[in-house]
């Protein structure tokens, strides 16, 4: 948990900012992995979720797991230590169908809940120390499953991802607020296969995610991969 607290104190602040702004995301037509809408495939990387047990990493708002409940039919657990994120999302769904969302630590929480159907973050696995979430996510994800989820490559200054799991400092910007330091995971996709190979899992798909905008130098990184069997 202590090298959680840098990450939570983090998305505590920018949670509190957002609810004090009373800012609440619209529950989005489409899945969308980079920060472009409709730039890139969506949801369909999941499968059919009808019915599935849907672990949605890092949920914040709560939008997105809304959307796959809807219109998808999935059972969707939206997980988020920072107790404002958690905040915003149960203000605005206090009773969605199908949707429940839990104040946690991701490896907290899958310590104690059956093993997940299929699993998916949007932009937060740079947000969290692999070596801490990916040991959860082996244990906690049933075999077979499928896991989807992007990070940054790229980010707005150009700068490229790391070879080595180690977080570099950034900053999340709000208009007229003070940046909020974030520390942050880009790793290359070698070393996101290495890390997922290592950790049970058998990656199928990795996909680089542009801005439509050329003079915009933002990459997001999608990967799927699947939780290999016991056995394998």
């Amino acid at each position: 948990m202590t090298a959680q607290r840098e990450p939570l104190r983090t998305w505590t602040v920018y949670g509190q900012r957002q609810l004090d702004r009373g800012h609440v995301p619209p529950v989005p037509e489409r899945i969308d992995w980079g920060f472009w809408p409709g730039v890139g495939p969506g949801a369909e990387l999941l499968g059919d979720l009808s019915g599935k047990r849907v672990l949605d990493i890092g949920s914040g708002p709560g939008h997105h797991a809304v959307h796959l409940a809807r219109a998808h039919g999935a059972l969707v657990d939206g997980v988020d230590a920072s107790p404002t994120q958690h905040e915003r999302a149960t203000r605005t769904y206090p009773a969605e169908p199908g949707v429940r969302f839990v104040c946690a630590d991701i490896a907290e929480h899958l310590d104690r809940v059956e093993p997940y159907e299929a699993a998916y973050g949007l932009r937060t696995f740079g947000c969290v120390d692999p070596l801490h979430l990916l040991p959860a996510l082996r244990d906690g994800l049933a075999d077979g499953a499928t896991l989807v989820f992007s990070a940054l490559h790229t980010d707005h200054e150009g700068r490229g991802p790391a070879a080595t799991v180690s977080p570099r400092s950034g900053f999340i910007r709000l208009r007229d607020e003070e940046p909020i330091p974030v520390q942050i995971w880009a790793l290359t996709p070698d070393c996101w296969t290495g890390l997922l190979t290592a950790h049970g899992f058998a990656v199928d798909r990795v996909e680089l995610i542009r801005a439509p905008e050329p003079r915009d130098p933002v990459v997001v990184q999608l990967i799927r991969a699947v939780r290999r069997h016991t056995a394998d």
